[in-house]
């Protein structure tokens, strides 16, 4: 196992974040898109500076992921018509961002989407040598919504699959696991992995019977993988709201960590989407920042380790910042916070 001692190998902890990717905003008027603020990024990397936590992180620089990483779970008429939004006007961009499911353009959010990508690989390739233990890439726009060839729920480029795909395709990987804590399910990455047994996904999600965005037939409990995948999707849907620390730790004793640990995983990968938290206007439930402490701690037993946390979800920005803060502290080792 990877442990880290809090103070003397406090280096074990890659932190990836790049202050271009606030530049992706909304310009127009849209009550759908509005939560998704640059503030949301900025909020969160200031809290941990507030915590003297950046200073002990290993700073990896962000990098854009390229056209070939982009291309290993999306098509390239998808690529293409992002590319195209460079240098499109306000009227244009509106027009586009109309064809997707709560998605607007700007025009720096090709680029903010491909540093989103690279961070994260940054993020793959910094665990995956050795260079630190685990890490978190602090990036926007998210990814789990989007899919092979559609923008969807504020994602753009799928980072998490396509971190899956390079993971396997780089290092050899042959178990991958992808847990997805934000409080909507991310159906762009069960659709990506579906049919592939070497992908254990794992997504607790709002769901409300179906009423709940996005609203899916698939994303109920029984939507298990398909093919060569089946059992190799696992949907968690809450039907109410207002789920706690203890319905959290619950989801992961009995149902997540039991599978996790007969997968054994080689690398875990977290869609880390913190509208599960307390305050979340999305999420509405009740769980407390601390909740997200003991979840990282769970999943450092796995994969000797290796760990790595990608930003998705959040819109209350202190409920956000709060969550980023303790997931890192328990990333760098610190003892987790007793849970009420």
């Amino acid at each position: 196992f990877c442990f880290v001692l809090p103070a003397a190998m406090a280096s074990g902890t890659a932190l990836v974040y790049d202050e271009e990717m606030t530049t992706h905003k909304l310009l127009w008027s849209d009550p759908v898109c509005d939560i998704e603020v640059p503030e949301r990024l900025s909020s969160s990397y200031e809290q941990l500076k507030r915590y003297h936590l950046v200073d002990r992180c290993v700073r990896v620089p962000a990098r854009e992921g390229s056209e070939e990483e982009i291309l290993l779970v999306h098509s390239s008429k998808h690529l293409e018509v992002a590319k195209s939004t460079q240098t499109m006007n306000e009227e244009e961009l509106k027009r586009v961002s109309g064809n997707y499911d709560a998605f607007f353009f700007h025009p720096n959010t090709y680029r903010c989407a491909r540093l989103a990508v690279g961070a994260t690989l940054q993020l793959v390739d910094a665990v995956m040598s050795g260079k630190v233990c685990n890490g978190m890439a602090l990036v926007r726009p998210p990814g789990h919504h989007s899919q092979r060839n559609a923008a969807n729920g504020f994602c753009l480029f799928n980072n998490v699959a396509i971190a899956a795909e390079y993971a396997k395709l780089k290092y050899g990987l042959q178990r991958i696991l992808i847990v997805d804590w934000d409080v909507h399910h991310g159906q762009g990455t069960q659709y990506m992995f579906e049919e592939d047994p070497s992908v254990l996904y794992f997504s607790w999600h709002r769901y409300e019977h179906q009423e709940f965005w996005p609203s899916l037939k698939e994303s109920d409990y029984d939507a298990v993988g398909l093919g060569k995948g089946k059992g190799f999707n696992i949907n968690l849907p809450w039907n109410k709201v207002g789920m706690g620390n203890s319905d959290y730790l619950a989801a992961f004793f009995h149902v997540l960590l039991p599978m996790a640990f007969e997968f054994d995983p080689e690398l875990v990968l977290v869609s880390s989407g913190y509208d599960s938290g307390i305050g979340d206007p999305e999420g509405q439930m009740n769980a407390t920042p601390e909740v997200f402490a003991h979840l990282t701690h769970f999943l450092m037993q796995l994969a000797n380790g290796k760990l790595c946390v990608i930003l998705e979800g959040g819109y209350h920005l202190k409920s956000l910042s709060e969550s980023v803060c303790v997931t890192v502290k328990t990333l760098l080792g610190d003892p987790v916070p007793q849970i009420t």
